[in-house]
Parts: C-alpha cells; structure tokens; sequence
C-alpha cells in the first residue's frame, strides 16, 4: 500500500477542497498491459496525479510541484513524442493510428505509461496527462495505490478563452499564451526559433466539444478517486492563486524542498 513519506495511506481521509471565491481499427487486445503486472511500488514513495480539463494549468502547477517537493513530473504527452521519435514498438504502433487521423487509443497510451512507470519504481512521481480515461485509472490501479489525486476546476468561459489563445511548439509540445504567457517574437519559439502553430483543437470552433469529450470522459475517474477519500479539488481563474492551496496540501504529506515564495 502507498503512504507518503512519513505518512500515513490516504485511504478513508476526506476529500479536500479549496474554494477561491470569484478570483483563477488496428487490432486492440483486452490488456496487452497484463504482463506488465506487478507488486504494488515501495510504500514509502508519494504518488500522485494532477486532474484537470485543456487549459487548466495543469502543465504548470506539475512543474510547480515537481520543483518544490522534487517528484519526477511525468507528462503522458511528453512521453507520446518521445515515444515517437524513437522507433519502439509503442512509437511505431502509435504512429500509425496518427498517420490515419486518428486518436491514439487508450491500450497504447497505457501500455507506454506502464512501461514508464516501470522504470521508476523507486521514485517518487506525479502523473500529468493520465489517466484520462476509467480504463486508464484501473490500469494505474493494479500497480499502484495513490496517494492523492488533485483536480483543477476551471470555469467553461476562462477555458475557452485560455485555450483560443494557446499556439504550441510540435516538437517540445512547449505552450504559449498570447494573453499572458506570448513567446518573445510573435509565432516563433523561444528556444529555437523555430514556428508556432495552433492545434485545430484549440481553435474557437472546436473547444467547447473539446471540453465536453474531457468531462464525459474524466467523470467516472473523478468519481472513483472521490469515493477512495483521495480526490482533492481546486476552484479559480487563476493558477497563482490556486497554487498556495496546493502547496499547502503537498506539503502535508512531502516535505518540501523549496518554499512557496521560491515558485
């Protein structure tokens, strides 16, 4: 069973919330996860996951965290490029769904995601990106019990507009604002030079559906996390003025290594 570091399993404890008031068709086989199965990781290490819709900040407040109470931020995202930059079996077989248009399924984001939690039974760690899905959560479920799990509630209109604004860099996946977080020369990236663009799912036509498949979708894991007394959810506009609160929370079960005033 997991526990914190110097604490004790979460199981049974409420759920946490903080209110911020009005301001912040390729063959798929049943588990080809299984034979990845394992004993639960080492109880002594935190595990946790960030919730959160497109646009919630998500993205922000794991590197927040991962900086302040040093857990490994594994991004699902981060770890889908890489898996396709690299020519491994999962890489190959997530390209050729993505060649044809379509969504990488759920049995290939999970079986990468085990796979890289495979590799780091012995860290403590924060899941950002996954799981997305009841079937994803269930998966994590057999080789991990978490600790915590938190929820970045953010309302439809400041997603909308977050998301209208948001271009990205392709080959990082690094995200840029044009309301509050713009890159320094206008649709270039920061690092290298190179273009911008913007996902036809960030633009305005698409987001409020965007939105609705991410709730559909989180509902049920929400629900899971909430009846296990480990879901603790996050109300604003704002993800600074969020960010105390979350603070607070880890802080009750990891010591921190760097204070809130240093983020």
């Amino acid at each position: 069973m997991c526990t914190g570091r110097g604490g004790g399993c979460m199981r049974g404890e409420r759920c946490g919330s903080a209110g911020l008031g009005p301001a912040g068709a390729l063959s798929c086989p049943a588990e080809p996860w299984a034979g990845l199965r394992q004993p639960a990781m080492a109880s002594k290490l935190l595990r946790a996951v960030v919730l959160g819709p497109p646009g919630s900040g998500k993205g922000t407040v794991c590197e927040r965290i991962a900086r302040s109470f040093g857990l490994q931020h594994l991004s699902s995202g981060q770890f889908l490029r890489e898996s396709l930059g690299g020519g491994g079996e999962v890489g190959v077989l997530a390209k050729q769904y993505l060649e044809r248009g379509l969504l990488v399924p759920d049995h290939v984001i999970t079986r990468m995601m085990m796979m890289e939690l495979e590799k780091r039974r012995e860290q403590h760690w924060l899941l950002d990106g996954f799981p997305r899905t009841l079937g994803q959560a269930e998966a994590l479920d057999r080789i991990c019990e978490l600790d915590l799990v938190i929820s970045l509630n953010i309302p439809f209109e400041t997603l909308k507009d977050r998301l209208s604004a948001r271009w990205v860099h392709p080959a990082s996946g690094r995200v840029y604002n044009m309301d509050f977080n713009p890159p320094h020369v206008r649709g270039v990236d920061d690092l290298t030079g190179e273009p911008l663009v913007q996902s036809e799912d960030d633009r305005p036509e698409a987001v409020a559906a965007r939105l609705r498949k991410y709730k559909d979708a989180a509902k049920p894991v929400i629900e899971m996390y909430k009846s296990r007394g480990i879901l603790h959810s996050f109300s604003g506009t704002e993800t600074n003025k969020i960010w105390p609160y979350v603070y607070a929370l880890l802080s009750s079960k990891i010591p921190p290594i760097l204070s809130d005033e240093e983020n």
